[in-house]
């Protein structure tokens, strides 16, 4: 059986407010810290409100330190309202933002300079699915992060999110989840075995109250990275119990 601690991650998007975050913070502070984490990322403007023992992460960072690039947050910022996690490479800052493997992995480095956690995002489209390339397209985006790290660190998590997924109402089959997951762990260990086995890796695509469970139940799925789901305290509250170890 798996030791590492189940991770929930709240990705509002441009989504959420000043209530809903005191509300989230309220509940999620009820939970029992040393069988979930749980880790809000709201938008920018709400980094800086007081989330008592909850932790915070950004949605997104820039991979430079500081210099003329407005409208970008950096590192140093980020850890200085308190964030712990940066979420890079997200499906939707790839596809509506031109954001490559080369800039993810600048995010990544900038985000563990910054002594952040960064949690990549990897994932396949409806097509590349269809055309039987997942693997290739999943082995290419987390060799291109790890192919840049000085050394591979377990300060580091991974989410698999099906593009496919995201925002559809389909979700991947436990066996389809899993295997892929599993991909990523065996790609780990071709840099390092033992922190292939403590890193964590979540799911992220339309994961809700009823389907949170039997996905957490597998292997290699250490949690999720949870999207419309987690604007819902009720629902949020009820998916980090599903990944309570």
């Amino acid at each position: 059986m798996s030791t590492r601690l189940p991770l929930v991650v709240a990705n509002w998007k441009l989504n959420g407010d000043r209530e809903l975050l005191i509300n989230m913070v309220e509940r999620l502070d009820t939970l029992n810290a040393e069988q979930v984490e749980a880790v809000i990322c709201p938008p920018f403007v709400y980094l800086s409100e007081d989330t008592a023992s909850i932790q915070k992460g950004a949605q997104n960072i820039a991979s430079q330190e500081s210099g003329a690039f407005t409208g970008e947050i950096s590192g140093r910022m980020l850890r200085d309202v308190g964030c712990s996690y940066v979420i890079v490479g997200h499906s939707e800052r790839r596809a509506l933002f031109g954001e490559t493997d080369d800039i993810v992995a600048e995010k990544v480095k900038a985000t563990l300079s910054a002594g952040l956690i960064p949690i990549i995002c990897v994932g396949e489209t409806d097509e590349e699915r269809e055309n039987g390339e997942t693997l290739t397209v999943i082995t290419r985006q987390v060799k291109a992060v790890l192919d840049v790290l000085p050394s591979f660190s377990d300060s580091i998590v991974f989410a698999y999110e099906p593009v496919w997924a995201i925002g559809t109402g389909k979700t991947a089959s436990c066996e389809q989840a899993e295997d892929v997951h599993n991909e990523i762990r065996q790609i780990l260990a071709g840099y390092n075995r033992e922190l292939a086995n403590t890193t964590r890796i979540l799911y992220g695509g339309s994961v809700n109250p009823g389907n949170s469970k039997e996905l957490f139940g597998s292997d290699n799925i250490d949690g999720g990275l949870i999207g419309g789901a987690s604007l819902d305290v009720d629902s949020f509250m009820t998916i980090c119990e599903n990944a309570v170890a």
